[in-house]
């Protein structure tokens, strides 16, 4: 992880591209908190019954419902920042990579290739969430299960990209993190850590895409 910001602090020509992620999503956060304060008092005005209520309810429900609707429109923003900063976070992942190799590897399969592995990545973390949740319910031993599932989960999709591009199937993807284990949960156990921070995850994100890409690059014998 620290890594990742060291390169990153090194190398000021990947601050462009790093920098917009960030920037899209916060004006995804803003633009969603907008149109939250837009709605609610849209909402207040019509239907609202805070100001009929009067006194201590009435302020209870109004506050209530502001603290919503603000949320719903801020998790909308999210949503979109999500979808379109995926992108550049591939784009960054790229040229950290031409900056070390001088030319990226070329081991894909194509668009569609891409797009079933990266199918079957999302099946496998969906279909076992349900058996974490589960175990999270467990004391002691839950906690820790979820954290290190965490943490399997977070390495796994960061290191998507670069491994993508080298031909690896989502089964050998698996195999990759399996055999190399305690490289793998550490990264994920560090950004774990800096995403605890709210809403850190889209200002970390660049720093992820970079760290998850040099540490492929270290194992593989690339760096």
């Amino acid at each position: 992880m620290p890594s990742g910001l060291w390169f990153l602090i090194r190398n000021p020509s990947l601050w462009p591209t790093a920098v917009l992620p960030v920037l899209v999503a916060l004006a995804c956060l803003l633009a969603g908190l907008v149109l939250g304060a837009f709605a609610v008092q849209r909402l207040e005005a019509q239907v609202l019954p805070g100001r009929q209520l009067g006194g201590v309810w009435g302020f209870v429900v109004t506050i209530a419902v502001w603290v919503g609707v603000l949320g719903a429109g801020m998790a909308l923003g999210l949503a979109v920042a999500l979808l379109l900063s995926a992108p550049l976070l591939d784009r960054l992942s790229r040229l950290t990579e031409r900056k070390i190799r001088g030319r990226l590897a070329d081991g894909s399969g194509g668009l569609r290739w891409e797009l079933a592995q990266s199918l079957r990545g999302s099946f496998y973390l969906l279909l076992r969430a349900p058996f974490i949740f589960l175990l999270g319910l467990i004391p002691v031993l839950g906690p820790t299960v979820g954290i290190l599932w965490g943490a399997h989960c977070l390495a796994l999709q960061q290191t998507d990209m670069a491994l993508t591009r080298r031909g690896f199937e989502f089964p050998r993807r698996r195999a990759w993190h399996r055999r190399y284990r305690a490289e793998s949960v550490g990264f994920g156990l560090a950004g774990l850590l800096l995403l605890v921070i709210p809403l850190a995850g889209f200002l970390i994100a660049p720093v992820l895409a970079v760290g998850a890409t040099l540490l492929v690059m270290e194992i593989e014998g690339e760096a």
